[in-house]
């Protein structure tokens, strides 16, 4: 909503050109507030009632050199009055806070598309640093065939704040308010949500308050009277259905989900985690919301904070650990012990690029093997993996009722991609989630008891409910339900240690068929088109968004294909195979070496075609177009 204060960004002029969507790329140094920026134009957007879907940038070094390509850090948002799946393919507009951001991101602007440049920072010396070699990209043919915007964003700035008592450096650093509020101006994005941001944010530091709302309003003020920008551009507001929406990441998704598992279930969520990229914002995040039934601990390493959680499930919580792919490998004889003990126990792994330590910043979906296969023993486990940065949340609050009902781990692969990444969410009824009733064993009954060798009471923790075969979750202190666990392999029933191979054999095979009987309880897999015909698109977790872009568009060009998307990964869905079994072919895109597909192929008869990409970049909805393409194009004989 805009008021007549806000007019600097209110489309008045004739020459405003009205547009479906747009997308915008700000990139810089990392001590240029690209994330920042990013954000604000994104709550900008919110403000506007457009339908959204943004990609931060991150680089992996913790301090880069100022003005290297290696140090760029970047924030794309993809906005619009349509349905947005995506940060978009092409970018509409980039601003280049410096040279080497230019150069990282040049090849991400479509043709013809808007470059903005701050000329301060393309001296020589910013050229070297930028790896431009003898070019100078402003005063070549670099951007020919882009409009050109180039802006003193550092002189005008300075100038700006020539007035106050900030030093060099203070006042340097607002130069991002100032691009922020151009771009604002630009496409007709109100002011006043960064206002009352800026007003909160230095509520404490006046000077540098005034400073940044100074700036933001020159910015503004600049965009309006220079001619080198003769259109702006305004986008309505998207067609929602009726409601609450936030803009909202996946890794504060994630945690609120765990809330809302808390208050739905009636028992507190214990949350235990290691600092590790980028699963480490689910911490930051969930410890603002100690006053719902939630404790967070941050533990010396990976294995006391899955040792914790599965401490805190044995005393009757929902034991909860967040991490990443390195983290997870650390995890896997803990989360073993959490399938031999059969307790409730969800572990967040927000996938990075890997292996080791790989790429921390960037997304990749290389990590399904290892939650799926990644134990010793048999030891299965479900696996769940969220679609959206706002789906985390239904996918968090779905991992504790499965844990629960079925009395198992269960690993949910969200990436870097979704926990970073934000989009329009529309904030649910919480008593309107799915039911989620949590049992417990809380007196001694015929059937979970006996009597040992000397005739005393021995309750049984091992016996099984008939529909979901999980055991019974008894919490420590409850008068006669006294008994002990441990990784050792346990007796039928009894839960004593046994060694019987006959006994063993059966506790591995009733282990595995809990897991399989999850799919009675999960919804039938979602098909986007017709459910048969030449192509099907199968994919997994974040690719969702892509797919769904490039099967819509392909839709457009008369391209028959149909998609579907998997959100219960492990076991896969009872009715998958029925589904395939209507399509001629497969395409399976996953941004790892093909992992799924192993799966697929390993599970059904049929003919499976990967779309691999490990970039450490989300799929562009072009590229599974091209793919879609090649699939029905007749091969010559």
């Amino acid at each position: 909503m805009t008021s007549s204060a806000d007019a600097a960004a209110s489309p008045s002029s004739s020459d405003t050109r009205s547009i479906p969507d747009a997308t915008v790329l700000f990139a810089g140094d990392s001590g240029d507030g690209m994330q920042l920026t990013g954000a604000q134009f994104t709550l900008a957007s919110a403000y506007a009632r457009n339908d959204l879907a943004t990609l931060p940038d991150y680089p992996a070094e913790i301090r880069a050199p100022a003005g290297t390509t290696y140090g760029v850090s970047g924030f794309q948002l993809h906005f619009g009055a349509v349905d947005i799946h995506t940060p978009g393919d092409k970018v509409d507009l980039l601003v280049a806070m410096n040279a080497a951001a230019l150069k990282v991101h040049l090849s991400r602007v479509r043709t013809g598309g808007t470059v903005l440049v701050n000329t301060d920072a393309f001296a020589p010396r910013d050229l070297e640093l930028a790896d431009w070699s003898d070019a100078d990209p402003l005063h070549d043919d670099t951007l020919d065939g882009y409009e050109v915007i180039e802006v003193p964003l550092t002189t005008l700035t300075r100038d700006a704040l020539s007035n106050t008592d900030l030093s060099k450096k203070q006042v340097d650093r607002s130069k991002n308010m100032f691009a922020l509020g151009l771009t604002l101006w630009m496409y007709s994005r109100p002011l006043d949500p960064a206002r009352d941001w800026i007003r909160k944010k230095f509520d404490d530091r006046p000077a540098i308050r005034d400073a940044n709302l100074t700036v933001l309003k020159k910015g503004a003020h600049y965009a309006e009277t220079i001619e080198a920008i003769g259109t702006r551009y305004q986008v309505d507001p998207a067609a929602m259905k009726p409601g609450t929406y936030r803009a909202i990441r996946g890794a504060e998704a994630t945690a609120l989900g765990l809330v809302a598992a808390a208050h739905q279930s009636g028992r507190s969520v214990f949350y235990g985690s290691y600092p590790i990229t980028p699963a480490s914002d689910i911490l930051h995040e969930i410890s603002k919301h100690k006053n719902f039934d939630v404790a967070t601990f941050q533990a010396e390493d990976e294995i006391a904070a899955v040792g914790a959680a599965i401490g805190a499930s044995f005393g009757g919580s929902i034991g909860v650990c967040g991490t990443s792919g390195p983290g997870v490998a650390l995890k896997t004889e803990a989360i073993g012990l959490g399938v031999m003990t059969e307790l409730p126990l969800v572990v967040v792994d927000m996938q990075r690029g890997g292996p080791s330590t790989g790429l921390p910043t960037k997304p990749e979906q290389g990590d399904l093997m290892q939650a799926v296969h990644g134990r010793n023993g048999e030891a299965p486990l479900p696996v769940l993996a969220p679609a959206s940065p706002g789906d985390c949340f239904y996918m968090a609050y779905e991992a504790c009722r499965i844990a629960t009902t079925y009395m198992t781990p269960v690993i949910v692969l969200a990436d870097g991609y979704l926990g970073n990444g934000s989009e329009a969410w529309h904030i649910p009824d919480v008593e309107a989630l799915p039911p989620f009733t949590v049992k417990n064993t809380t007196e001694p009954t015929d059937r979970n008891m006996m009597t040992d060798d000397d005739g005393n009471p021995q309750f049984l923790p091992y016996i099984r409910d008939d529909d979901t075969l999980a055991r019974p979750w008894a919490v420590p202190g409850t008068p006669e339900l006294e008994h002990r666990l441990g990784g050792l392999e346990k007796e039928h029933e009894t839960g004593n240690v046994s060694y019987n191979p006959e006994n063993h054999e059966r506790m591995v095979k009733l282990r595995a068929e809990k897991v399989q009987r999850v799919t009675q309880s999960i919804p039938p897999v979602p098909v986007r088109g017709p459910r048969q015909g030449s192509l099907l698109v199968l994919g997994w977790g974040s690719t969702k968004g892509a797919i769904d872009e490039a099967v819509d568009r392909c839709y457009s060009e008369d391209t028959p294909v149909s998609a579907a998307h998997l959100r219960y990964v492990w076991p896969l869905p009872a009715d998958l195979e029925a589904l395939i079994d209507g399509f001629d072919r497969v395409l399976v895109p996953e941004l790892n070496n093909g992992q799924l597909i192993r799966l697929l192929r390993n599970a059904y008869d049929a003919e499976f075609i990967p779309l691999n990409k490990i970039q450490g970049r989300p799929f562009r909805a072009e590229e599974i177009c091209g793919a879609i393409r090649e699939a029905l194009t007749p091969v010559a004989s």
